[in-house]
């Protein structure tokens, strides 16, 4: 295939016309949103009314006047119908790892006597530190497994209390069985927590219909959130009541306007709110939600597939000879949004296309990490970056000495 004909599937893409909803910097091609999604054209004039006119005019009564107060759980409720959740099961509130821990205590009291939480030695690395520190605040009679990813099934027992897992791999974009793994939990009578960062707003995420029992997510890549976005949590309403999670802050508090000494939970998802919300990031969260909202997640699923797949495909057709590994699966059905390769010289040849317009990220020892946002990617973009891709190899433009000195974020 020419770029002419994937310059035909563009104009074939059903979702083609939500890419003119963002602000894309000319000749430049955002394969990171698996890390930072790009800005909704929305966001700026959305968060310049709340600064201006809702705080800036409205000062404190826009708590009442503009709900500030119901925002948390205004867009959990967006969010839910991106991760197939029900009203009143998914807030928005602090960060993926401080939800994590809550919902992590929340489950080990709900199965006390249990032990062990099981995880993928892959997992991403702020989940596992989470669980190590819950259980070694707990003491030694909590531990936290590590087992590969196909061992997972095989390493629930009866000492099992939670199994903790993000369904796309961070590293390698492999896509766990959310319904398999989480019937296997509950077989052994463990509980299973589902880390939704690489997942929701790239694909459809069914967390009733896979029985789930509590997941978190972050707000700033598929979601397109802007940088430190508030993340969200999710418990299962049949849970909710069971167990009070261990932060309790004063808006997750029954009555937080009461003032009282002593803590007593909100019922429902409200309690899982700890400090007062961001405002600010609540509102451009809700403008990459509702932006989101406007797609078929159908749709989307099938333009991520088509998307990943026509990189493989023309990176191994193109770039084949020149060091590149493929690590992600080649099974779409087994693939979030995410392709990855390694290369001995990842670091630089990432840098090397960044300074070319191909963004993309590094994640250590050797992996360049792709991001296929369908909301705004096009199938030209795929062409367009293997062919620099060809070219920062097969000329060696990496080895240029500014794209060999680390920086803080890589």
């Amino acid at each position: 295939m020419q770029r002419e004909a994937f310059a035909a599937l563009d104009r074939a893409d059903p979702l083609a016309p939500l890419r003119e909803r963002f602000l894309l910097p000319p000749g430049v091609i955002n394969l990171d949103g698996n890390s930072l999604g790009s800005l909704p054209r929305s966001t700026a004039a959305r968060v310049s009314r709340v600064i201006e006119k809702e705080w800036g005019e409205g000062l404190i009564t826009s708590w009442n006047r503009h709900d500030w107060i119901g925002m948390p759980q205004r867009v959990g409720d967006k969010i839910a119908r991106l991760v197939g959740a029900d009203a009143g099961e998914v807030v928005v509130t602090e960060s993926t790892s401080i939800n994590l821990f809550k919902v992590l205590a929340v489950a080990l009291q709900m199965r006390a006597g249990r032990r062990a939480i099981v995880s993928e030695a892959e997992n991403f690395p702020t989940d596992l530190y989470m669980a190590e520190g819950l259980t070694k605040l707990l003491g030694q009679d909590h531990m936290l497994r590590l087992v590969p990813a196909h061992r997972l099934p095989h390493a629930l027992d009866a000492d099992t209390a939670v199994l903790m897992l993000t369904q796309v791999n961070f590293r390698t974009g492999a896509l766990h069985d959310m319904a398999a793994l989480t019937a296997a939990a509950h077989a052994a009578g463990a509980l299973a927590i589902w880390d939704l960062s690489h997942s929701a707003g790239a694909m459809p995420v069914d967390l009733n219909g896979a029985r789930a029992d509590f997941a978190v997510g972050c707000g700033y890549k598929y979601l397109n959130g802007g940088p430190g976005a508030p993340a969200f949590v999710y418990a299962a309403a049949r849970h909710q009541g069971q167990a009070a999670q261990p932060l309790y802050g004063w808006l997750g508090h029954a009555d937080p306007f009461e003032f009282a000494a002593s803590y007593r939970p909100a019922e429902g998802i409200r309690q899982y709110v700890v400090s007062t919300p961001s405002i600010l990031a609540l509102a451009a969260l809700e403008e990459g939600v509702d932006l989101l909202l406007q797609a078929d997640l159908g749709e989307l699923r099938a333009k991520s597939q088509a998307l990943t797949e026509e990189f493989i495909a023309l990176v191994e057709a193109h770039c084949a000879g020149l060091g590149l590994t493929l690590v992600t699966p080649r099974d779409p059905a087994r693939r979030g949004s995410q392709v990855s390769f390694a290369h001995e010289q990842s670091y630089a040849v990432m840098q090397a296309l960044i300074a070319r317009g191909i963004v993309g990220d590094f994640r250590a020892p050797d992996l360049l990490r792709f991001g296929f946002s369908p909301l705004y990617i096009r199938h030209v973009d795929v062409w367009d970056a293997v062919h620099a891709l060809r070219d920062v190899l097969a000329t060696g433009a990496w080895q240029r000495p500014e794209f060999q000195s680390r920086a803080a974020v890589t």
